[in-house]
């Protein structure tokens, strides 16, 4: 997660180190903040009082091996996103999937729909750019080629609040800054591709999806110099969210680059992306593409399934992708209440938990809003978890000023985690330090840990587990909210490499 512009003072009062017995299993009496994080700690200007770290074994019920300020609130940033992919592989299972529904409202000669396509959202987390391609190319595959009426956007399945992509740190174009949607078509997100011609002296610019009513200029001009900033090099005017320019140059040292930009007009994304795919793959659509809801009397005519939810974990937890985390916490309101604690680490293995869309009933279920899920995922962490307060997910992101967890209650959750069925699905989403995801240019050893990274201005954290060399595993959690956070990564990579050295 991306660093923003905002203060968030951790308190300052205790701040020596608390040997307490946790949920998680009894404390090694005496135990304090390792010399080397302490010292890291020290150069960081970060005052103990703003870190709580819990280390223990992986097995529920372990030894706790070190807790400090275990059980204080904290602001996790990314790291809850450990609670919500959790959440959703007891509560759906890892083979769920999601199913975008089509439906015709005329009939089809000779390659002519008289009437109007729909497309029905189910809450997809990664429906990207060519996944879109195929859901189109299996409509044509209906013998569609030519739409006399519109295409219909259903975005029903979600009732959620306005959003402005700037309330929270003032960066519109970041796709971090996206929000959730029943049908979010590529994290709405366009992505600039650059490649250098020096034969013509210009960078090729090329733009997916193709989006309607949208045109980027071909090519810029190559220029010389770091490829540090490069974004900024190219002077990007988005005034005109139609027309985009570029009045620098592109640094040729920098090779080929992506860059993945939210659109300035997100409500406008998916009907612009669906329309450009469409004009692409050679469709004739006489209408628009607009949102509306589909009539109660039709029926499916086409479903289109998501990747299932284990790999949408993966992306979610590698990646810190955000919206994709705001769509799985907004799919646990799906689950009824009394089902919440039916699952606790035995059911749904093959994803089947409900239907995604009842044939019977093709009417919109109630609409997912962010109070109903979290309502579920309450429900859900204490019967399954901890009867102890439930953490304050807010979005399930961790995009937030206000959510809260405590280190030990993230340390109970991963403990859990250890001796369910979910175990395997959950550590290998998770970042391998020095490998992969967000700690692939970590400091520490190579697959020294799977952990998830959380970074704000104020708060850096990891949780995860650690490989000790003897073949152990431990539970680390470590949380730090203070202003000098992002100096204090170093003393958070001295607790690990502490973590992996016991005995």
């Amino acid at each position: 997660m991306k660093r923003v512009w905002w203060r968030w003072w951790a308190r300052t009062a205790g701040g020596g180190v608390v040997m307490v017995a946790l949920a998680v299993g009894p404390v090694l009496a005496g135990q304090a903040l390792p010399p080397a994080v302490q010292r890291a700690l020290d150069r960081a200007a970060v005052p103990p009082a703003a870190v709580a770290v819990v280390v223990a074994d992986a097995v529920p019920g372990g030894r706790v091996l070190l807790a400090h300020r275990a059980h204080e609130p904290m602001n996790p940033a990314s790291v809850m996103k450990l609670v919500t992919t959790t959440a959703a592989l007891d509560l759906l299972g890892p083979a769920f999937v999601w199913r975008t529904a089509v439906y015709t409202d005329g009939p089809v000669h000779d390659g002519v729909l008289h009437g109007s396509l729909y497309l029905r959202g189910d809450g997809d987390p990664k429906l990207v750019s060519e996944r879109l391609w195929l859901l189109l190319r299996r409509v044509q595959g209906l013998g569609i080629r030519h739409i006399t009426g519109d295409i219909v956007l259903d975005r029903s399945a979600f009732a959620l609040p306005p959003h402005d992509p700037a309330a929270f740190d003032g960066e519109p174009l970041r796709p971090y800054n996206a929000a959730p949607d029943a049908l979010l078509v590529n994290f709405r997100a366009q992505v600039l591709t650059f490649v250098p011609d020096e034969a013509a002296g210009v960078a090729r610019v090329l733009l997916e999806p193709p989006l309607a009513e949208v045109t980027v200029p071909d090519t810029v001009p190559l220029g010389e110099g770091p490829c540090d900033d490069w974004r900024a090099t190219l002077r990007p005017d988005w005034t005109d969210a139609r027309r985009p320019r570029f009045a620098g140059r592109y640094p040729r040292a920098c090779g080929q680059r992506l860059w993945a930009v939210a659109h300035p007009q997100p409500e406008r994304f998916a009907a612009r992306a669906v329309a450009g795919v469409w004009a692409q793959l050679g469709g004739v659509l006489d209408g628009a593409v607009r949102d509306g809801v589909v009539p109660g009397h039709l029926t499916p005519r086409l479903w289109f399934e998501s990747v299932p939810l284990a790999e949408v974990v993966r992306d979610v937890n590698k990646f810190s992708n955000n919206v994709m985390a705001q769509q799985l916490l907004l799919t646990l309101a799906r689950v009824p209440l009394g089902e919440a604690s039916a699952g606790c680490g035995r059911g749904r293995r093959d994803g089947s938990l409900l239907p995604v869309i009842d044939d019977r009933a093709p009417q919109p279920r109630t609409a997912a809003t962010f109070d109903s899920a979290r309502t579920v995922l309450q429900a859900w962490w204490r019967a399954c978890v901890s009867d102890a307060a439930p953490p304050r997910v807010d979005n399930g992101a961790g995009l937030s000023r206000d959510a809260r967890v405590t280190a030990a209650a993230l340390a109970q959750l991963l403990q859990w985690v250890w001796a369910s069925p979910w175990m395997p699905d959950l550590t290998a989403s998770l970042p391998l330090a020095g490998v992969d995801g967000t700690l692939r240019r970590s400091a520490m050893g190579a697959a020294t840990a799977h952990l998830k990274t959380g970074s704000l201005a104020d708060v850096q954290a990891l949780a995860g587990y650690v490989h000790a060399a003897n073949g152990r595993r431990r539970v680390l959690v470590a949380i730090v909210n203070h202003p000098h956070a992002r100096a204090a990564r170093p003393a958070l990579e001295a607790l690990v490499a502490w973590a992996a050295a016991l005995p």
